[in-house]
C-alpha cells in the first residue's frame, strides 16, 4: 500500500496547471476602442472602464465560422456589431483554432465584448467551428481548450462553477444588465448539456494540479 500511494504522488504534477502556448495575435485596441468600452461599461454596467478587473466567470463560445482568420478579421473590425448594432465591435479574450493552435487577441486586462451582462466580469474564449459537438470531438481543439481553461482557472481563482457556456449566461450568479432590451439576450452556443461533458473534463484535469473546484453550481432564475 504504502509503495502504490509513493508511485501516485509521483506520478501527480507537481504545482498549478502549466501555461499553455499561447501565440498572441493583438487585434486594434487604441484609445478610440478603449473610450467605446468604457461608454458601453457605463450605459451597460453603471461604470465607466475599460479595465477588466478580477475575473470571476470564463465564458465559452463557438465562432460560427470555419478559419481563424475570419475570426481574427472581423473582431479586428472596430463597427458596430450586426445584431445588437453597438460600439465597440465585438471580441473575445483568446480563440482557439482547430488544430489547438491557442491565439491571444486582447489582454486579459482589457474588457471584450462577447457576453451580454457579463463583460465587466468575464473572460471570453471562442472555438473556431459551427456547434458544440464539432469542438467536444476535436481532440487537439478541446486539449488546448481544458489546458487554457485550467491554467485560467488557477490563475484567477475560478471556480469550476463559473466556466460557463454563452447559453448559459442568463442563470450565471454575475449577470447584470442595466437595458432592459438586453436583459434576456444570450446565445445558442455551448449549452448546459454540453457544458456538463466539458465541465466534467476540465474537473479531471484540474483536479490532477489540485486546482479548488469550489462548490457545486446554484444557477439564479433569470425571470425571462
Amino acid at each position: 500500500m504504502r509503495g502504490l500511494l509513493l508511485a501516485l504522488l509521483l506520478a501527480a504534477p507537481a504545482g498549478p496547471p502549466p501555461k499553455p502556448a499561447i501565440v498572441v495575435k493583438p487585434i486594434p485596441f487604441g484609445a478610440a476602442r478603449r473610450a467605446e468600452t468604457a461608454a458601453y461599461s457605463r450605459r451597460h454596467y453603471g461604470r465607466s472602464t475599460w479595465r477588466l478587473v478580477d475575473p470571476r466567470v470564463i465564458v465559452e463560445h463557438y465562432t460560427a465560422a470555419n478559419t481563424f482568420a475570419s475570426t481574427y478579421s472581423a473582431f479586428s473590425s472596430d463597427t458596430p456589431d450586426s445584431e445588437l448594432h453597438e460600439l465597440p465591435g465585438t471580441c473575445a479574450h483568446f480563440v482557439i483554432d482547430t488544430d489547438g493552435t491557442i491565439y491571444q487577441l486582447v489582454p486579459t486586462s482589457i474588457i471584450c465584448r462577447h457576453t451580454v451582462g457579463l463583460n465587466d466580469r468575464a473572460i471570453g474564449i471562442e472555438h473556431v467551428g459551427t456547434s458544440d459537438a464539432q469542438i467536444l470531438a476535436n481532440p487537439r481543439q478541446m486539449r488546448a481548450s481544458l489546458a487554457l481553461t485550467a491554467w485560467l482557472m488557477a490563475r484567477y481563482g475560478i471556480q469550476l462553477r463559473n466556466v460557463i457556456g454563452h447559453n448559459e449566461s442568463l442563470t450565471s450568479p454575475f449577470h447584470h444588465e442595466l437595458v432592459s432590451a438586453w436583459r434576456c439576450q444570450t446565445h445558442g452556443d455551448w449549452t448546459n448539456g454540453d457544458m456538463k461533458v466539458y465541465r466534467r473534463r476540465l474537473a479531471a484535469l484540474a483536479r490532477r494540479y489540485g486546482v479548488p473546484l469550489g462548490p457545486p453550481a446554484r444557477p439564479v432564475d433569470p425571470h425571462c
